[in-house]
């Protein structure tokens, strides 16, 4: 992707120029409007991409279950075994006497990723969870 940077004008209702001008006040840093935009719209691609099937992805699912629950550790550690080239680490926290919390860092092709963490969210034990895809987000 060429680094010439090409004008484009926009328009919105004064109220949402309001809160986009809030955001960028809020991001901080140096960052202007154009930079926000173009970070909404790198996100945007990303987020496009990794929902195209057959895209390698990375991902990171952030787990939180009761350790306590019949055999939950030992369920997760199975998928974690049997998925071990598509798991690449996990970061276990105990955040109290019955909670953990597990972020498993996630590589593959966009519907194995999403397989794989189906799998885990569904274990009885996990009480909530999220996964959160990217990819390398080549030529933006």
């Amino acid at each position: 992707m060429s680094n010439d940077l090409m004008r484009f004008s926009v328009a919105m209702p004064e109220e949402l120029l309001m809160r986009f001008d809030q955001l960028v006040a809020r991001r901080g840093l140096a960052k202007n409007r154009s930079e926000v935009v173009r970070d909404l719209v790198r996100d945007a691609l990303v987020e496009d991409e990794c929902a195209t099937p057959g895209v390698e992805v990375m991902g990171t699912l952030t787990i939180v279950f009761d350790h306590h629950a019949s055999d939950v550790q030992e369920k997760l550690h199975n998928i974690q075994h049997d998925y071990f080239g598509n798991i690449v680490s996990t970061l276990h926290v105990h955040l109290d006497q019955h909670h953990c919390l597990e972020v498993v860092i996630l590589r593959g092709e966009t519907g194995l990723v999403q397989t794989i963490a189906n799998l885990i969210l569904g274990t009885k034990g996990v009480k909530n969870g999220r996964l959160v895809l990217t990819t390398a987000g080549e030529g933006l």
